[in-house]
């Protein structure tokens, strides 16, 4: 289908209570850090980035205040219009941080939760 001048596109959230996206990069190259905005001198002896997808988008302050206190991970972007959430660590507190939102957003919220995966 080749886009033209009278054809638009419509992006639409359908409303719900979700991860949608939940994911580990154990050592990503260096270069993933600069082009994601964070500084690859300081994160890249981190080893991962995990990045997360929520609705409603607000929900991504609750996974970031999770994620500081439930490991050593650091928070790298947090957007609470989007629902993204990026950490950064060492691969055991990525996933810590993870599995712990996970489980909270699940079992005190009511969320339904994709599964954690890794690269």
């Amino acid at each position: 289908m080749e886009l033209t001048n009278n054809m638009r596109i419509v992006q639409e959230l359908v409303p719900g209570k979700q991860i949608t996206l939940n994911h580990i990069i154990a050592n990503p190259d260096p270069v993933l850090y600069q082009k994601l905005g964070l500084d690859p001198k300081t994160d890249y002896a981190k080893s991962a980035i995990g990045i997360m997808t929520v609705s409603p988008a607000e929900t991504a302050v609750i996974t970031a205040d999770i994620a500081l206190k439930s490991s050593g991970a650091e928070v790298g972007f947090v957007d609470r219009f989007t629902g993204t959430l990026i950490i950064t660590g060492s691969v055991s507190e990525v996933e810590a941080a993870l599995t712990a939102i996970t489980n909270y957003v699940r079992d005190k919220l009511g969320y339904t939760c994709c599964d954690v995966t890794r690269t």
